[in-house]
């Protein structure tokens, strides 16, 4: 049973005011709210179980890894891996895709190719950037359609296998694609993009930042090679991340950096490393974080992924149903999505009706949502976003509606 009112109650700082006004917070693609759960958890530990992890002999260090790692085997719960020793985690989707960048292509040649899509976030796109100029590998993309779909994909979802497989020729080494656009919300068909990759042998990373909110994830069902997503999109806390690799894979690649944790050995001559996922995770990791993530994944959970998917399916439908009804207003994507609308309203600046809805209570997002060449795309310098989490009330689409029709009559 969905209870919007009492999911709404675990989330105290939906109730607050903004400029005398009650927030209707909908900006949930940048972050999510957090749960009463996720604080109390990291709050528990912090009072309670507060000492470095995997080093110490004493009874807290011990509670404290146990806490530490059982967090790393609910991820892997989550996500469907074979092993623990398959989830990484990171500060965040940006550092996970950078530490398959960084070392990934220390394998490539000048010349190689890594193929992404037009509707990537920045962080698919700098980290392969700085390769390409380190390495002479060469970035390339999967075009889109007018209407925010991937080149081959029709309107149906479905898949052109000779459209898409086109675009890997026998230099790509690396599929790398966004599951769900940060901006037009499009869901990209990733199972077949890479079944198509595997047929000529090459691996994918998916980025999950978008999706795992929303969906269900499951790699061995995907068959990817790497999957990333990040804690704070989907109600954990802020600075947590999870890399997956497959064991084959994490296993090829060196260590990202260097320092405590991470070593089996340490002489002048040489050394060596520790054994999977520890071979990537220098430094003191942030195990009250990971605490966070694993709670936030049992609430999301125990509310049901299932039915938080098709909630919110309904009310981005119902988000765009009634925003269609303001003269002028512009939306880019295409019609089935996942919880994000962008849009425009005639010639009025993104920024000035981000703003004046801003005075009015209603948080959204405006500007190019770290998607450049996907604005290019579009012909346009940005856009208001719109993104919705399980919290989110009809209602509150009402008042964002409202409130655009308000801004557009004072212009």
């Amino acid at each position: 049973m969905f209870d919007l009112q009492k999911i709404r109650a675990d989330f105290p700082i939906l109730s607050r005011e903004v400029y005398g006004r009650p927030l209707v917070y909908l900006d949930n693609a940048a972050t999510t709210q957090k749960p009463l759960c996720v604080l109390d958890a990291m709050r528990d530990e912090y009072l309670n179980v507060n000492a470095n992890v995997h080093r110490g002999v004493h009874y807290l260090s011990q509670q404290a890894t146990d806490l530490h790692e059982a967090a790393r085997e609910r991820v892997r719960r989550f996500i469907n891996a074979r092993k623990t020793g398959e989830i990484v985690f990171t500060r965040g989707t940006t550092e996970a895709i950078n530490l398959v960048a960084s070392t990934f292509c220390e394998q490539l040649q000048t010349g190689d190719e890594v193929l992404v899509t037009e509707m990537e976030h920045h962080s698919n796109i700098v980290p392969w950037q700085l390769q390409a100029m380190k390495r002479g590998i060469v970035v390339k993309h999967l075009p889109m359609t007018d209407d925010g779909r991937l080149v081959g994909v029709g309107s149906d979802g479905c898949v052109c296998c000779d459209s898409v497989a086109t675009y890997l020729t026998e230099r790509t080494r690396l599929v790398s694609v966004a599951h769900v656009s940060n901006v037009l919300g499009t869901v990209n068909p990733v199972a077949d993009i890479i079944r198509l990759a595997h047929e000529r042998d090459i691996p994918v990373l998916v980025d999950a930042a978008q999706s795992a909110p929303h969906m269900r994830l499951d790699v061995q069902a995907l068959d990817c090679e790497f999957l990333a997503f990040s804690g704070h999109k989907m109600y954990g806390p802020t600075g947590i991340g999870v890399l997956y690799g497959k064991e084959s894979w994490l296993e090829k690649l060196p260590p990202y950096q260097g320092g405590g944790e991470m070593i089996d050995k340490v002489t002048w001559e040489k050394t060596t490393f520790e054994r999977l996922p520890f071979k990537f995770e220098a430094g003191t990791p942030d195990f009250v974080a990971t605490h966070g993530l694993a709670t936030a994944i049992d609430y999301m959970e125990q509310v049901g992924l299932d039915i938080v998917e098709a909630y919110e399916k309904g009310l981005t439908q119902y988000a765009l149903e009634q925003l269609r009804t303001i003269d002028g207003l512009t939306i880019y994507g295409p019609g089935e999505r996942d919880a994000v609308v962008s849009f425009n309203v005639g010639t009025i600046h993104h920024l000035d009706i981000g703003t004046l809805l801003d005075r009015l209570g209603i948080a959204v997002r405006t500007g190019h949502h770290c998607a450049q060449p996907l604005m290019d795309r579009l012909g346009i310098s940005g856009t208001v976003r719109a993104s919705f989490a399980m919290y989110n009330t009809r209602e509150e689409v009402d008042a964002l509606v409202a409130g655009v029709k308000r801004v557009s009559q004072m212009f």
